[in-house]
């Protein structure tokens, strides 16, 4: 799938929760609606759309109650995706490219009053810069991303916080 269908399948917080909620733990979609406050066909619905593009895959089918239960879990987009060739970067539309924004300020909004104190960061810029130095931001951050999504584990274990990330580096066109 191209990055555009990715944008259009994460443009919506539900879906940004259960891509972050499948990076600890594979997980059926009733328990990952039980997890979010979710039903199991919501949940099971924008799973399913997660897994047409490719961001969750399937990694095992549970036998249940007489049925089958599949559970998924987040291919981690941590490192740069390639362009998809047959649309140039930058050539979502506005309203595509609005969505994906929304659900990330949403999902901001969600987890903003949950910030407790310790480490943490938070940046803003948009900055002229070398092309190199770019190349070479992008890719600490998308190892620090590769590095989370890594580590970690199963909503709740013991020993572990919930802890947020969200990263959107991009370039821009020259004004």
């Amino acid at each position: 799938m191209s990055t555009l269908d990715d944008l259009r399948a994460t443009a919506h917080p539900i879906r940004l929760r259960l891509l972050s909620l499948l990076t600890g733990a594979a997980m059926s979609a009733a328990e990952a609606g039980r997890e979010l406050g979710l039903s199991q066909a919501s949940a099971s619905y924008h799973l399913r759309v997660l897994e047409r593009v490719g961001l969750v895959t399937v990694v095992e089918t549970v036998r249940l109650r007489g049925g089958d239960a599949k559970r998924y879990r987040h291919r981690s987009s941590a490192h740069p995706f390639d362009v998809d060739a047959s649309r140039p970067p930058g050539s979502e539309t506005e309203e595509e490219n609005a969505a994906n924004i929304d659900a990330i300020v949403e999902e901001l909004r969600r987890r903003a009053p949950h910030r407790i104190d310790g480490p943490q960061v938070s940046t803003d810029a948009e900055l002229w810069v070398d092309p190199e130095i770019w190349r070479r931001v992008v890719k600490h951050v998308g190892d620090a991303s590769a590095l989370l999504h890594a580590a970690a584990k199963p909503p709740r274990t013991p020993g572990t916080q919930p802890v947020s990330m969200t990263a959107a580096l991009f370039a821009l066109r020259r004004p």
